[in-house]
């Protein structure tokens, strides 16, 4: 099983945090007695680490879910620069690498989309490559979304991430014909050359447990080896 997974997205606001509490709440649900991790490594603003704390039995510290948090709700290194301070990757690194020791799955939810940027040099890309993290890619449904795949899919190559699946998310409410109209997954997986591992639908309250576990519950484990 893999130990740790990378969620992250074409952009922001594509659906990452959906998916990382729908895996959360399938984890904790179906395997409760095994240790579950969320790690959120850098955070502007208020938003992911307070939703976690709230909605899952993490035993963690809030330095341990995100080691690096900055007031401005502004990329990291615009963040850091106002309030005189840099990204230090290490601690990020470091604060991984003990959640791995002591947990049996760690989720990572990375900000913004792969080509965001991290430091005045680094992207969320980079640091999915370097640190060679199996990676989820979340694909909003909308128009434009197979060409944002197909863009976001090159860059992973580039980067030599280790990309083990697509996710699509419903930002909005969709019928099955208009998912099948905006990401059709055998068109996506024909030019990517990657599975696409479902859909999740559009949910009201994305912070009903026993929800977001069925939905991660109706993707498609088997092809990842889960």
């Amino acid at each position: 099983m893999l130990n740790t997974l990378l969620i992250t997205g074409t952009d922001t606001e594509a659906g990452k945090t959906v998916l990382t509490t729908a895996l959360a709440a399938y984890f904790q649900k179906y395997y409760p007695h095994r240790s579950l991790g969320i790690m959120k490594p850098i955070q502007s603003g208020v938003g992911d680490r307070e939703l976690y704390q709230s909605l899952f039995r993490l035993e963690q510290s809030p330095e341990e879910i995100t080691p690096l948090y900055f007031q401005a709700p502004l990329a990291p290194p615009i963040a850091a620069a106002k309030e005189n301070r840099f990204v230090d990757l290490g601690i990020v690194w470091k604060t991984l690498l003990d959640l791995q020791k002591r947990r049996d799955f760690v989720l990572v939810e990375a900000l913004g989309g792969l080509g965001s940027p991290v430091t005045d040099e680094l992207t969320v890309a980079d640091l999915a490559g370097e640190w060679r993290l199996p990676t989820l890619l979340v694909v909003p449904v909308r128009l434009g979304a197979i060409a944002q795949a197909v863009a976001n899919v090159a860059l992973a190559r580039e980067k030599k991430i280790n990309l083990q699946g697509i996710v699509l998310n419903c930002t909005q409410s969709r019928t099955e014909e208009e998912i099948a109209d905006l990401t059709p997954p055998d068109l996506i997986r024909s030019f990517t050359y990657i599975p696409v591992l479902g859909c999740l639908p559009y949910l009201e309250n994305p912070t009903d447990l026993d929800q977001l576990a069925q939905i991660a519950s109706n993707l498609d484990w088997e092809t990842l080896g889960l």
